[in-house]
């Protein structure tokens, strides 16, 4: 009796600790950023999330779909309840002009272990 009594609390605290777990909310997983001009071709925005769970959130990497599209986080663990932030930085120099959607993949040590980004515009021809 004694062995069962034991082996059901372990599996409580066992069900209990693996609850325990970070989340990433983002606010939003697409940002369009609007037309351009190809003179201007450099255009940045910012995602903002929430760690929504109970435990520490740590970003482990976040990859454009193309070189032009440049992303950093913040590198720190993220506390229950608190923000962070991407920042996505395009750069479209040298591409052709019209529109364009790109992607970042995060992973995290959250429940949800990649979230995809989207990044979308319209860089217009420069005018001569």
């Amino acid at each position: 009796m004694k062995k069962l009594l034991s082996i059901a609390v372990m599996l409580f605290a066992f069900a209990t600790f693996a609850s325990a777990q970070a989340e990433i909310k983002f606010d939003k997983v697409s940002i369009n950023l609007g037309e351009f001009s190809e003179s201007d071709p450099v255009q940045k925005c910012t995602f903002t999330f929430t760690n929504t769970g109970d435990q520490p959130l740590i970003i482990n990497q976040a990859v454009a779909s193309c070189g032009c599209t440049v992303p950093s986080y913040t590198k720190t663990p993220i506390l229950p309840g608190k923000t962070g932030q991407i920042k996505v930085t395009y750069n479209g120099k040298g591409k052709f002009p019209g529109h364009f959607k790109k992607s970042i993949t995060v992973r995290t040590n959250g429940k949800t272990e990649m979230t995809r980004l989207y990044v979308e515009g319209v860089m217009n021809e420069a005018k001569k």
